[in-house]
């Protein structure tokens, strides 16, 4: 997932200083006070007319207040031809609409008009198979004209420039596979600021400098993935891993997507995606609810109704026989292996869960303990538990960094033996109640912030349409049973079932191992 920068908000010190206050405060509360009945009586949910469900926590610790609004549409809708355009998207809900990022908007609008006919023109031209190139040079000056002229209309960072002003922090937005999601924190006296801002950039957004943030994600899309081995074996895994589901294709886009992508395009995307109906924000924190609702409708019900989307069609099949991607580069030797599983909503959820903690959390894990510790095989044992989303059958990847003149067969081999003990033997006492209290502990934190509450609310009510299952399913993590997990890792583990990946290289050309980009660390 990528995550939008941005530069640090003056004048915000004492937001933060409220920010860490509230945190401290409410971490000190007692698990009981973040049970589900009393989640129940703070938390009111009111839906929209035209379909935006908004989920109102009152949680009057400090006078801040975090709001998270979630777009039910990540790279997963996505087809050819558009790929990156949901990431794309993200960097414009930051562009602002016409009332906010212009020096003129009625001259803007026509010059954006004129740009993308002019753009238009020279991507037919482009993508031509008899392309002339006198006329393509031609087409790609007006273009380039027509584009300084558009850029010279735009008010530069002025969102920012007004959040930075009002005391907020964390103005920030991701897209993943399965879901776009929205950031903001404010202080409890600026309710109104942030109806008026969230609501304007699904209202009425301004696709501006379209282009120039087009060239910006080609940018990411060299240095993050194709400048790195890790990256470009990752895109490789996934796209072997799955043949049939949109989860095959990476959500930065490929490259000759990001260079033909148009203002048409994020608009048609924008239409059909972004309805009131396929939204739903969070607002955690210093208010309340029955004075919070009017500004709602105010603002957010001004956006008219539009169709949902329609749901994903295509399920991938099962896999049926073992997959290799093997990626030659002077660099640190990796090996790894993709496992397909469950969507997050199945009931077998929890003990996959375990079965990650047991095998790959920290150094009392299995992985670590065998293949770092006592084998000395690798120095690191980590995994990915969730790729390349959560809202359709995904992936678990087991990693593993081989030590200076290990091979990565035999890491495998070693990989292997522990992968087959937890499908024949049943785990330890110790470390079935290890995984239920850690599972536990990492989840209730993850609700002390304002933000942390909101984020798993939107993404709770996404996937399951309840936020309730939040809470239910701390309580599940208690019924996972030894059998269990040796019943899950047996269908989970299977030969067919996976895609090996390994960076192979000669030893004098690796250089000092590194943990790949976003897998766990040990600790």
């Amino acid at each position: 997932m990528h995550r939008k920068s941005f530069r640090p908000v003056a004048g915000a010190p004492a937001l933060a200083i409220a920010l860490a206050v509230a945190l401290a405060s409410w971490a000190s509360l007692p698990a009981a006070a973040q049970d589900l009945k009393s989640f129940e009586a703070r938390t009111t949910v009111h839906k929209l007319p035209n379909g935006w469900t908004f989920l109102l926590v009152e949680r009057p610790v400090a006078p801040v207040v975090s709001f998270v609004t979630l777009a039910d549409v990540g790279s997963a809708q996505e087809v050819t031809g558009i790929t990156g355009l949901a990431h794309m998207f993200e960097h414009m809900a930051f562009k602002g609409s016409p009332r906010i990022g212009t020096r003129d908007y009625p001259a803007e609008k026509k010059a954006l008009e004129e740009l993308e006919a002019a753009y238009q023109a020279y991507q037919a031209e482009r993508l031509s198979p008899r392309s002339d190139a006198r006329k393509l040079a031609r087409l790609q000056a007006d273009f380039q004209a027509r584009q300084k002229a558009a850029h010279d209309l735009v008010a530069e960072n002025a969102l920012d420039d007004v959040v930075a002003r009002e005391g907020g922090v964390d103005p920030n937005a991701e897209t993943g596979t399965d879901w776009t999601q929205f950031y903001l924190s404010l202080p409890s006296n600026k309710l109104e600021l942030f109806a008026f801002l969230e609501s304007e950039r699904f209202y009425e957004p301004v696709f501006r400098e379209f282009y120039e943030e087009r060239d910006v994600v080609q940018e990411e899309r060299r240095m993050n993935l194709d400048s790195q081995p890790v990256g470009r074996l990752f895109e490789q895994i996934i796209a072997t891993a799955y043949v049939a589901h949109p989860y095959h294709h990476r959500g930065v886009g490929y490259m000759s997507d990001l260079q033909s992508l148009s203002i048409t395009d994020a608009r048609a995307f924008f239409d059909k995606y972004y309805a009131p109906s396929n939204l739903v924000t969070a607002i955690v924190g210093d208010i309340k609810a029955q004075e919070l609702i009017p500004l709602i409708d105010r603002y957010f019900g001004r956006i008219p109704n539009r169709p949902s989307p329609e749901p994903l069609r295509t399920v991938e099949p099962p896999q049926i026989g073992e997959k290799t991607v093997v990626v030659e580069d002077a660099s640190q030797p990796i090996y790894l292996e993709a496992y397909h599983r469950p969507a997050f909503t199945h009931p077998d959820q929890p003990v996959y869960q375990a079965i990650d903690d047991i095998l790959v959390n920290g150094r009392t894990s299995r992985l670590y303990r065998a293949l770092v510790r006592d084998k000395k095989l690798a120095v690191q044992a980590e995994s990915l538990p969730d790729l390349p989303g959560r809202k359709y059958p995904f992936l678990w990847i087991p990693i593993v960094v081989p030590a200076f003149g290990v091979s990565n067969e035999q890491v495998a081999a070693a990989l292997h033996q522990e992968l087959e003990r937890l499908q024949r033997e049943d785990v330890t006492d110790q470390e079935l109640s290890r995984f239920k209290a850690r599972g536990k502990a990492d989840l209730l934190r993850s609700l002390n912030s304002n933000l942390g509450l909101a984020t798993q609310l939107v993404e709770y009510h996404q996937l399951f349409g309840d936020w309730r299952e939040l809470f239910r399913s701390i309580d599940r993590l208690d019924h996972v049973t030894k059998a269990d997990i040796r019943r899950v890792a047996g269908e989970m583990l299977q030969k067919s079932n996976r895609t090996v990946g390994m960076i192979v290289t000669r030893p004098e050309e690796a250089k000092p191992a590194a943990a790949p980009a976003g897998a766990r660390r040990d600790g």
